[in-house]
């Protein structure tokens, strides 16, 4: 045999953009692309840990920012992904889609590199131990209130606040294990996820992986974010949708009169009135039994602390206020960040213009990074999902002079404005609808 016919290597494969833009649909192939690397994800996607929907958002697309923003060890990944790989893009095809800014993406490159020399990817595990105790604390002054003042209406008032208080705040910390921003590992990200999520707050964890990853893969992207899934069948979002729909002559609501009817459907009824009872179908219908058993610990904990105090009737409606007032406390502050921003279909973008159009921030303050569990710094935690939040305020300035330099609008409000801003954009986008329901 000849010696340069062994050791010869298999000839690589190269694609163009056109090629992999193809493979982008749920009948066809999916691929995409990291690092000029193609992979076929076709079969992949069910197995993808993230979930099937999060990886194949980016079919037919290049990646990269995104692979190496959601996952925590890069190297041990790519070695499974040795086996999906098809080829690589031809040396004449350039790194990115020409939807895409191709100096932007490398100073944000750049900037990351920068955030890791930094030390501003490692947490503070004092910060997340005392923050989990401040938890915990309220929910045994909770229980204390009533043991010891009695179940009268203004004991019972003061549990049920202090109460959602910490469901509130549980919810913070769930979504920092949750994006792995506090150990260098999974396994205790995860296991702490299942803890909060599961044990403190009674939800499941693959049920919000399974939602918020989506989110932060295409924040406002119609059909790719599942947090704008209200279009159009309760709210008209943004303007681009909202005019399309009334072209469309489309009407499932009222939707000129949605920042009025916001108040009734949207912050006092998301909880308890939907995701109380969604994430029950989602543990059975997905077969979840660990975080069903997690659910379970947090249901029977709290029947047999309340229970001998305030019996079943009282139980329940201790629950629900709880729910009612946490669930206000959630909508505003998830949603101050993302409804008044640009929603459309997805545009392919790069990964800072699709998360900066999308995001906006609130100013800094001790009450504000308390309230919202630092989500007020929005626009840092959709460029950098894994960073430790006590760190937003740190990198802020640097992606504010990046933002400056590409012209990048990066928007920061005060907390009420932020508020305001959610039934304004809804005001606007309802009218767009009406405009272009009964003229276009």
């Amino acid at each position: 045999m000849d010696p340069r016919t062994a050791t010869r290597t298999p000839t690589p494969r190269y694609f163009t953009w056109d090629e992999v833009a193809q493979r982008s649909g749920r009948e066809n192939e999916r691929w995409l692309v990291i690092d000029r690397k193609v992979y076929n994800i076709s079969e992949f996607t069910r197995r993808h840990p993230g979930g099937s929907r999060v990886i194949s958002h980016y079919a037919g697309q290049d990646a990269t920012d995104p692979f190496v923003a959601f996952h925590i060890n890069k190297g041990l990944v790519r070695k499974y992904m040795n086996s999906l790989l098809i080829g690589e893009l031809s040396p004449e095809q350039p790194s990115f889609e020409p939807t895409k800014n191709k100096e932007l993406i490398y100073e944000f490159r750049e900037l990351q590199a920068t955030v890791e020399r930094m030390g501003l990817m490692k947490a503070n595990h004092v910060f997340f131990l005392l923050y989990l105790l401040h938890i915990l604390l309220l929910d045994v002054a909770a229980w204390l209130t009533l043991w010891v003042f009695g179940t009268s209406f203004v004991p019972f008032l003061l549990c049920a606040v202090l109460l959602s208080t910490a469901q509130a705040q549980a919810g913070w910390l769930q979504h920092d294990f949750g994006h792995l921003s506090v150990f260098s590992t999974s396994t205790w990200n995860h296991l702490l996820h299942h803890f909060v999520i599961g044990h403190l707050k009674g939800a499941p964890a693959s049920w919000w992986n399974h939602l918020h990853f989506q989110h932060h893969a295409k924040p406002n992207c119609f059909r790719k974010d599942p947090d704008i899934n209200m279009h159009p069948f309760f709210f008209a979002l943004g303007k681009i949708l909202s005019v399309e729909l009334g072209k469309q002559k489309k009407k499932y609501m009222p939707y000129n009169h949605q920042h009025k009817y916001f108040f009734l459907i949207g912050p006092p009824a998301l909880l308890p009135l939907y995701f109380q009872w969604y994430i029950f179908y989602f543990v059975f219908q997905r077969k979840k039994w660990v975080d069903l058993a997690w659910m379970i610990s947090f249901y029977a904990r709290v029947s047999l602390t309340y229970m001998p105090l305030l019996g079943l009737k009282g139980l329940l409606g201790l629950f629900f206020m709880v729910r009612f007032l946490e669930s206000n406390w959630f909508v505003w502050v998830t949603q101050m960040n993302h409804i008044p921003m640009h929603i459309d279909h997805d545009r392919n973008m790069d990964w800072v213009s699709t998360q900066l159009q999308a995001t906006c921030n609130v100013h800094k303050s001790a009450f504000n990074d308390w309230f919202s569990g630092h989500l007020n710094f929005q626009i840092e935690h959709h460029l950098f999902p894994m960073m430790p939040r006590h760190n937003y305020h740190k990198v802020a300035p640097l992606v504010q002079s990046l933002c400056a330099k590409h012209g990048i609008e990066y928007q920061s409000k005060p907390l009420f404005s932020a508020f305001a801003d959610i039934v304004y954009s809804l005001k606007e986008s309802g009218q767009l609808w009406l405009d272009a329901y009964l003229h276009q």
